[in-house]
């Protein structure tokens, strides 16, 4: 089952003005994705991602392309953490017990992929920083 995104707390302050959008199947799709990945609402969403756009007018479409081909490794890499913590939990109960899981090494293994995956996400995205210019 689908998680909702989060509700935030009644904010009297809301956003007055309402604009139309219109989008084919696919790109609705990768939107309202990207905004459930992001815990926001649809509108909340599109509503970061105009100003975020609108912040840095000079970036190119290979710049944006980089960026978020970084941003989808972290979040692979943080699903992957995920489970790696889930299978170290599982094997922590069994180490309690005093067995000793087949699993172990090949968990930890995992784990050490995990990490690497992370820092060369981290990386890439540092050495695009040192290459843009300053603002």
């Amino acid at each position: 089952m689908p998680t909702r995104p989060r509700r935030r707390k009644y904010q009297r302050r809301q956003r007055p003005h309402v604009r139309n959008t219109r989008f084919s199947d696919d790109e609705l799709a990768h939107v309202t994705a990207g905004a459930r990945t992001t815990g926001l609402t649809l509108a909340g969403f599109l509503a970061r991602a105009a100003l975020s756009a609108c912040r840095d007018l000079e970036r190119t479409a290979s710049t944006v392309a980089d960026e978020r081909e970084i941003i989808a490794e972290f979040f692979a890499a943080r699903r992957h953490l995920g489970h790696v913590g889930n299978n170290l939990n599982q094997i922590a109960r069994a180490l309690n017990a005093g067995a000793h899981p087949p699993e172990l090494d090949a968990v930890i293994a995992a784990t050490q992929r995990a990490v690497q995956r992370v820092q060369q996400a981290t990386d890439q995205l540092l050495h695009q920083a040192q290459e843009r210019p300053p603002a």
